[in-house]
């Protein structure tokens, strides 16, 4: 019950308590008061009755006129005249009822007010004696309606007691709903902070409660620094800090195999010559701050574009792989303006040193082993041509479905008027093998074939075109539910993610299909949540009180960011691929999976593993404590 509720209850008792008390002293002692009121009345009136007898004949007619004419007024129940010895000479009564009164008050509130008794005289001798009995019911409409008002005062005062009590108590319980939701979220595992009350009961609490979500904040903080840590030791070189060669080449074997988040790209390959004869001319300091700054020179460019990455792949090679910019030559320009300042930057001894670039774009459906092998021949000819060469495979690539952009907006805002739309379905199963969800990525029909979502979404999220097409998924998804199929995971993109217009939509559609909304997961990006995390929180608190599943996709980038999710109530994390690819084999990945999932479950957020491929890595995965996988080999077995 709520307090509110304990408190209408409360005034309610005390009102009746009250009221019940003061009828009773204010009705005994009204009745008193008109008890000696009549009483007075009585010995009045029969005195003066007695004086108007006396004064006038004392045939019979005359007095009982006289008693006839007092008694009409109304106001006595009886009027007796008796002789000296006690016998009636005249005799009145009048049995007349009580006015607005009820019949059960003189019952309940009896008054026995003695008559007024007064000598008659006739001359010097007594003629008799006159009896008066006023009538009461007077009296009990006086004290009916002195009841009734005090019955409504109370009724008026208990209702503005309530009131006034219900405004000030909700004003002092206002700091109470932000414990409640405090509580809620720590329930939830989210550790949110909440600003101190006034009232110094709740502030008390407030303050316990916010002292423990710190050091759960803090514990967080420190497992995901720890995490990153060995997940930088793991995958990364050393000396440079960009990644290793073992996890570049996952991270491409991955990029080639993933269809549905780019059209394709640029491998580019730069080798530092005579790095051995520098070594022993200028010595090893001096050759690796240049490795240094060579490789802060490809990490800056990757950073600066999404999903771009950059490794190094030995000693003297350096990679950058430039994920949906497939125009190889512009790619290079910018790689190479910023090698040859750092080369420029340094000692005398390093700065002539040859530095050939070779590139090679590629297309979806480009295995690793052939892109590298071309990449390498691209160098290798560069190598030939000169110190600071450049050479690009295959320059002439074949011409793109469309010449511009606006036939790329014709193509598919025709796709999309036409309802040239589906979702693929791919299992996700837990570790049981039991089903969690479908992934379902969109298809567009263009061109004369089902295009994946890498053919075409580069270019609509250069047109400002994925709003409408994510809303399209989120109506196919919930028709498929509502169809009967099991629960539908879909991939939103970072460009809905800002558009305000397109959460609006979405909470809208949602909100008239509850039932389909519970059994839909919704993913993001890991990019897109990292760049644009104020419009991720809004996302996720416009999806949660749906019902819906909240997830990041790709997820293993950005470890040092796991200590915010506990604030955003996330459901799952997909980790990418590239961490994934080869797990049975790869113990420095084991125990950076092995911590995330750790760290994950208790924050009560689910461990899906995507691109698994084999049985040992799957049986690997259950092993380190993933609660699902996706993939090549995950679709075979479901």
């Amino acid at each position: 019950m709520s307090l509110i509720k304990q408190l209408w209850i409360a005034t309610l008792c005390v009102t009746l308590l009250a009221l019940g008390g003061s009828l009773v002293v204010g009705t005994l002692s009204a009745r008193d008061y008109l008890v000696e009121a009549l009483t007075v009345k009585n010995l009045d009136d029969a005195r003066g009755l007695a004086l108007v007898l006396t004064h006038l004949p004392k045939d019979p007619v005359s007095v009982e006129l006289q008693l006839a004419a007092r008694m009409d007024t109304g106001h006595y129940r009886s009027i007796r005249l008796l002789d000296p010895e006690g016998a009636a000479l005249a005799e009145l009564h009048s049995d007349a009822a009580g006015g607005g009164a009820p019949e059960w008050l003189p019952a309940l509130v009896p008054m026995q007010a003695p008559a007024g008794l007064a000598q008659v005289q006739d001359g010097w001798h007594q003629f008799g004696t006159v009896s008066v009995q006023s009538h009461d019911r007077y009296a009990y409409e006086s004290l009916w309606d002195s009841m009734l008002d005090l019955l409504l005062w109370f009724v008026v005062g208990g209702v503005a007691c309530g009131l006034l009590g219900t405004l000030l108590l909700r004003r002092i319980l206002r700091p109470l709903g932000e414990v409640v939701a405090q509580a809620e979220a720590i329930g939830e595992r989210r550790f949110v902070l909440t600003s101190e009350p006034g009232t110094q009961e709740f502030a008390t609490v407030v303050a316990a409660m916010n002292r423990m979500s710190g050091r759960v904040r803090q514990m967080l903080g420190e497992e995901a620094a720890r995490l990153e840590a060995l997940r930088h030791q793991t995958q990364h070189d050393e000396l440079t800090g960009l990644m290793n060669r073992a996890q570049f080449l996952r991270r491409l074997e991955t990029t080639l195999a993933d269809t549905d988040s780019h059209a394709g790209g640029t491998l580019v390959i730069g080798r530092l010559g005579e790095l051995a004869d520098l070594n022993r001319r200028c010595g090893r300091p001096a050759v690796d701050g240049l490795l240094r700054a060579l490789g802060k020179h490809f990490a800056a460019l990757a950073q600066a574009h999404p999903g771009w990455e950059a490794g190094r792949l030995n000693g003297a090679d350096f990679a950058l792989l430039a994920v949906g910019e497939d125009d190889a030559a512009a790619v290079v320009r910018q790689l190479r303006e910023g090698l040859d300042a750092a080369l420029a930057s340094a000692a005398p001894a390093t700065a002539q040193l040859p530095l050939p670039v070779g590139a090679c774009a590629f297309a979806p459906g480009c295995t690793a082993k052939a892109l590298l092998v071309r990449t390498d021949g691209a160098l290798a000819a560069a190598e030939q041509e000169g110190e600071r060469a450049v050479r690009i495979a295959d320059p002439h690539r074949p011409p793109l479905a469309h010449a511009d952009l606006d036939g790329w907006r014709t193509a598919i805002e025709a796709a999309l008027a036409t309802d040239r739309l589906q979702l693929a379905r791919f299992p996700v199963l837990a570790g049981d093998g039991s089903l969690m969800h479908h992934e379902a990525p969109v298809r567009i029909h263009m061109d004369g074939e089902w295009q994946s979502a890498g053919y075409f979404m580069p270019w609509a999220a250069r047109l400002g075109l994925m709003g409408r097409i994510d809303a399209a998924v989120v109506e196919r998804a919930l028709a498929a539910i509502q169809a009967g199929e099991a629960a539908q995971g879909i991939n939103l993109s970072a460009e809905s993610l800002c558009d305000a217009g397109f959460r609006t939509r979405l909470e809208v559609l949602l909100a008239a299909h509850p039932e389909g909304a519970r059994a839909l997961w919704v993913e993001v990006p890991e990019y897109g949540v990292v760049q644009h995390p104020a419009e991720f929180r809004e996302l996720c608190g416009v999806l949660r009180p749906l019902g819906c599943r909240i997830g990041i996709e790709h997820f293993g980038c950005r470890f040092d960011r796991i200590g915010d999710l506990h604030e955003l109530g996330l459901d799952y994390v997909k980790v990418d691929a590239s961490l994934v690819r080869g797990i049975d084999n790869e113990t420095g990945n084991q125990g950076v999976l092995r911590s995330l999932c750790v760290l994950a479950h208790g924050l009560g957020i689910r461990v899906i593993a995507e691109g698994v491929e084999s049985a040992a890595e799957r049986a690997t995965l259950v092993a380190l404590g993933v609660d699902g996988m996706t993939g090549p080999g995950v679709r075979a077995l479901g």
